[in-house]
């Protein structure tokens, strides 16, 4: 994740650095979902049966704290259709584990919404455009004014929210809107994913941006992001799955805070870029462990081994560890930017090319940025 809106405010006044101590695990619950929404990774459906038990959750929960998780986003399928994800939560509280929820939101009632907005963090809700786009994109008629309903009324607990965007041939249209929506309700954060193509979404590869609509798409959320700040809007703007992200904020920035160009690179460069296999992970609803949900390749599976064996050792794990990947072939073996956005997508570069060590097909960066350090 590309917290932009952090970096601009702790870098323009100086304050610390806002550093992941720890890794984030993105973990699929469960492969129910009462929605079928067409980028789905995860091809959910409500006749699923719940693979992991409560008790292998939290015997691995335990492990990944010993490990050094200090993350959990609960996803899924819906996570919500799990009857016990509150007594999971609590466990991951009573573990000094910081829990993110990213759900639909059509489960949200005004009898749970206290319960759910206190025992998570963060409560992060997809919509993905007006109501028809919305509805079409998600599968089910009617589901875009529900999903407002929940988003407001997690909003109205006073609880941290935010709005869920995936960008597409088929949302596009509806970026400015999402934002106006945030700034209508005072919703105090967006999530703007870019697609990655797995899962539905590689079935749906023809859903994705041109380069030209994806730089269109990321000038507009890095103006957004500025002009927050400098009006003093308290919307947080993250953006993810797409590191070039990082570039082309620098390339703004500089022009912006010349003088603390230099300050921001340093702290773009800490930060990382692509975190797959090293600060970020994913658990499948199967208990399969991945770098990230889109990752093409499995490295354990917690229902066999214990989370440490899989997490703390292999090969891929080791080469994906690497800082900057400069392992990386075609337009990443000579860009000057690779310390910054790490080479980007290595699921993007697989489901294209069929290699994992390919350059991420969905740069939108120019030659000239890529050869010349910003």
């Amino acid at each position: 994740m590309f917290r932009l809106s952090n970096l601009i405010s702790s870098v323009v006044e100086e304050k610390k650095a806002r550093v992941l101590d720890g890794s984030i695990a993105i973990w699929n619950f469960t492969n129910r979902c009462n929605l079928s929404c067409l980028h789905c990774y995860s091809k959910s459906t409500l006749d699923e049966v719940d693979t992991l038990t409560t008790q292998q959750i939290k015997k691995t929960i335990l492990e990944m704290k010993e490990n050094g998780v200090k993350f959990i986003i609960f996803s899924g399928g819906e996570p919500l259709t799990r009857k016990d994800l509150f007594e999971i939560a609590e466990f991951c509280k009573d573990n000094s584990i910081i829990t993110y929820l990213s759900s639909n939101g059509l489960y949200f009632t005004k009898g749970n919404i206290k319960k759910i907005t206190e025992t998570f963090n963060y409560v992060g809700v997809s919509i993905d455009g007006d109501e028809a786009t919305h509805d079409y994109f998600r599968g089910l008629k009617g589901a875009f004014k529900e999903t407002l309903k929940a988003v407001l009324l997690a909003n109205e607990t006073g609880a941290k929210v935010g709005i869920r965007f995936t960008m597409t041939k088929d949302t596009i249209g509806s970026l400015e809107y999402i934002f106006d929506l945030a700034e209508k309700h005072n919703i105090p954060k967006i999530y703007v994913s870019h697609l990655v193509y797995s899962g539905r979404g590689l079935d749906n590869l023809k859903m994705d941006l041109t380069k030209e609509q994806r730089r269109k798409a990321v000038e507009f959320i890095l103006d957004k992001a500025f002009e927050y700040y400098e009006t003093g809007r308290d919307i947080e703007i993250v953006t993810g799955n797409m590191e070039m992200d990082a570039v082309l904020f620098l390339e703004k920035f500089a022009k912006k805070y010349p003088e603390k160009k230099e300050q921001m690179r340093k702290r773009l460069i800490e930060w990382g870029g692509n975190s797959a296999g090293r600060k970020l992970l994913n658990i499948n609803s199967e208990g399969e462990v991945r770098p990230d949900p889109f990752f093409p390749l499995v490295v354990g599976n917690i229902l066999h081994q214990n989370f440490g064996e899989i997490w703390q050792k292999g090969e891929l794990l080791d080469q994906l560890r690497i800082h900057p990947r400069k392992q990386i072939s075609g337009i990443c073996s000579s860009c000057k930017q690779i310390d910054i956005c790490n080479g980007g997508s290595r699921a993007r570069a697989y489901a294209i090319s069929g290699d994992l060590w390919a350059e991420d097909p969905s740069c939108y960066l120019t030659k000239e940025e890529r050869e010349n350090e910003i």
